[in-house]
């Protein structure tokens, strides 16, 4: 039964990984480099991340470096960074582009906090389908006989206890992101 636990937990933490990884890609008035992990540049015929054909850095509070490795590249890039939705426009300064990132309006705080309130949703989805899943084996195994009554109470109220303490996760989460953009 442990095999149950297991596979719950390790779904339900895949499900805040994917979560904490959505949330990075938003924008705040902090540089950071994830905010450029939807990028994608047409390199070659694919289209590739722009962190894998380069070396982000932050510069300093509000400043992203980006290094290229391929200089050829550099109108790609350019275009891919204008075109996206990160409303940020890029400056080619010797061999490596200069991102500064603007700060929000209040406007685009609360979008994107309500944004990150989706996202948290969505996440909380996902754990309780695991939930759902994980008591539908639980039914199972009791239906074979394999476990009593008792250890089917036991093992659900246990799925519960693991759903509950990554809901708190993903609302510990949240709750950061929300101060992070209102800063």
């Amino acid at each position: 039964m442990e095999r149950i636990k297991n596979f719950t937990s390790s779904k339900m933490d895949h499900c805040v990984h994917m979560f904490v990884n959505q949330l990075n890609t938003l924008r705040s008035s902090r540089a950071s480099p994830s905010i450029l992990d939807t990028i994608l540049i047409d390199y070659l015929g694919q289209k590739i991340q722009l962190k894998k054909l380069s070396n982000i850095i932050v510069e300093n509070v509000n400043t992203l470096r980006i290094t290229l490795f391929d200089p050829k590249i550099k109108n790609n890039v350019e275009k891919a960074i204008i075109s996206s939705k990160l409303d940020l426009i890029p400056i080619f300064i010797n061999n490596y582009f200069q991102i500064k990132i603007p700060v929000l309006t209040e406007e685009r705080r609360l979008q994107l906090i309500k944004l990150a309130k989706k996202m948290a949703e969505n996440s909380r989805i996902c754990i309780r389908n695991i939930r759902r899943l994980s008591n539908e084996k639980i039914k199972l195994f009791l239906k074979d006989k394999i476990i009593s009554s008792d250890k089917e109470r036991r093992l659900q109220h246990e799925v519960q206890d693991i759903t509950n303490s990554y809901m708190e996760k993903i609302n510990v989460i949240l709750s950061k992101k929300e101060k992070d953009l209102l800063k």
